[in-house]
């Protein structure tokens, strides 16, 4: 679809449209309380070959030029099918979009359907025709580039405002007929953004983020919506892969004033305590946020100075390229990491050189630890060195492959088997391959790991979410019993890691 005509347009980008052509008018106004429906069209989407990408970002600019989309439909590329669906949209809705369907290419029937649709035959247009020879150097009538040339009869060809496409986007009455390349259909709407975009509508949202299930908000947001209906819309989202919100409600509203009130109402009825913040990017200020917990005086910032000091004396002791720091997606090593990358970046604030990232990979370990390592590594932008098999083989791997590596930081602590004795800063045992260990978290306690993660918005590992608390592979750990309880429902469920009571439990999940 689209795709010999994107080949000719890619050379030349966004282009402008002839100045000597009168732009056409534009479609019906959008008046206060338009209304758009999306056809997505191609079989390639319903089985699944191709994701849809172009409806979410229609409604996304829609809905910021006041334009409310009130329906998406899917079709195949079939011209009874879209055509039935066409003719139903244009009679409900104030602009329909149509996306894909457009190119020299059998199944490319969208043209062919919207005449259809509105009992008209497709046919030549001349300055269609013009645009084919220009692009392509044929005026053959039957040649399969010309079929991007047949359009509806009442076809309007619409130029866009300064820069858009040579090639015009195609409407029948209130029908805008886009390509289904999504760089192409985007271009496309953003270039003829006017002829939706509505004066007198505009949208307004809110969003509340609730650490609490939505069994237990479910009486609020029933007040809320009794309260504010026709007025403001109330939507509830639960999200199981965020640490530190279970649910995004979302208001919506045409009146600024009406979701004010709505929001003020809706924190007075929610339970206490349960609003949180939504922190989307713990990384970037984590210098000063770790070091402004160090200089806090507070319990955990002395612990958060210490560690520090640690980590400041391995940076002036060794080069960025002679260490690393060990992880495997586990919370100690998650709090690790956020301490040395705040310690990197107050040292280095201009540096290129990525921070080394040791993993030594379990047999067996669990999906959701990976991808988390995976998504960490993004977070941090750290460089991955993965290794398998015990901790001893792994350092022996390292020392092969990266022999510039002098020194290795941990997050062991003292409560960790065979760690009683260790010191912040200690060379391996005899034996082993020589590095330098830095354990700058050996006096944190299980409470310590928990308060520095959450209160300054760490991610970890969704599995601590769900009752383990400390994880090796999925052959070693289960869910720890300690946070078992029963639900309403009489069903068992666990509490998440940081409510563990008893420190001396955290490993009793491990077999």
């Amino acid at each position: 679809m689209w795709g010999a005509l994107r080949g000719a347009l890619r050379a030349g980008g966004v282009l402008r449209a002839a100045s000597s052509r009168p732009m056409a008018a534009p479609g019906p106004a959008a008046a206060r309380g338009s209304t758009a429906g999306i056809i997505v069209i191609g079989d390639e989407i319903l089985k699944g070959h191709t994701q849809d990408t172009n409806s979410f970002f229609m409604c996304r600019r829609l809905r910021a030029l006041g334009v409310r989309v009130a329906r998406i439909s899917v079709v195949p590329d079939d011209v009874e099918a879209i055509a039935g669906e066409v003719a139903a949209f244009a009679a409900r809705f104030t602009f329909v979009l149509t996306s894909g369907g457009i190119g020299p290419t059998h199944d490319d029937v969208t043209f062919e359907a919207v005449a259809r649709a509105f009992g008209e035959q497709v046919a030549p247009h001349p300055e269609l025709v013009a645009l084919v020879h220009r692009f392509f150097g044929t005026m053959d009538a039957q040649c399969p580039e010309m079929k991007l040339a047949r359009v509806p009869e009442s076809s309007r060809l619409n130029y866009g405002v300064g820069s858009t496409f040579k090639y015009p986007l195609v409407s029948v009455r209130n029908v805008y007929i886009f390509p289904g390349i999504p760089a192409l259909m985007e271009r496309a709407l953003d270039g003829f953004a006017h002829l939706f975009r509505s004066e007198q509508t505009r949208f307004h949202s809110c969003a509340v983020y609730v650490a609490a299930d939505e069994t237990l908000i479910a009486p609020a947001l029933d007040q809320v919506n009794a309260a504010f209906q026709g007025r403001v819309s109330l939507g509830s989202y639960p999200d199981w892969a965020s640490n530190y919100y279970r649910v995004k409600l979302m208001l919506d509203s045409e009146s600024e004033q009406d979701l004010e009130e709505a929001h003020h109402f809706l924190m007075e009825k929610l339970p206490p305590g349960v609003v949180v913040p939504l922190v989307t990017d713990c990384i970037a200020p984590a210098a000063t946020e770790v070091y402004g917990l160090a200089e806090s005086g507070s319990a955990l910032g002395q612990k958060v100075a210490a560690a520090l000091r640690t980590i400041e004396e391995a940076l002036e002791r060794y080069s960025l390229a002679q260490i690393c720091v060990g992880f495997n997606g586990g919370k100690d090593c998650t709090a690790l990491l956020h301490l040395v990358h705040a310690a990197v970046e107050r040292r280095y604030p201009a540096r290129q050189e990525k921070l080394q990232v040791l993993y030594i990979r379990t047999v067996s370990p669990f999906p959701e630890m990976e991808q988390f390592i995976q998504a960490t590594v993004q977070r941090y932008k750290v460089q991955l060195c993965t290794v398998e098999g015990s901790i001893r083989e792994a350092l022996v791997r390292l020392k092969e492959q990266q022999p510039q590596i002098e020194a290795v930081l941990m997050g062991t602590r003292r409560t960790d088997p065979y760690s009683c004795t260790l010191t912040p800063m200690c060379l391996t045992d005899p034996g082993w391959p020589p590095y330098m260990r830095v354990n700058p978290l050996l006096d944190w306690t299980y409470r310590d790991i928990w308060e520095f993660l959450r209160q300054l918005f760490v991610p970890y590992c969704v599995l601590y979410d769900k009752g383990y608390t400390s994880l090796g592979s999925m052959a070693n750990t289960l869910k720890n019993p300690a946070l078992r309880y029963t639900d309403s429902q009489g069903r068992d469920r666990y509490r998440p890691a940081y409510e563990l009571e008893n420190e001396e439990e955290e490993r009793t999940s491990r077999q």
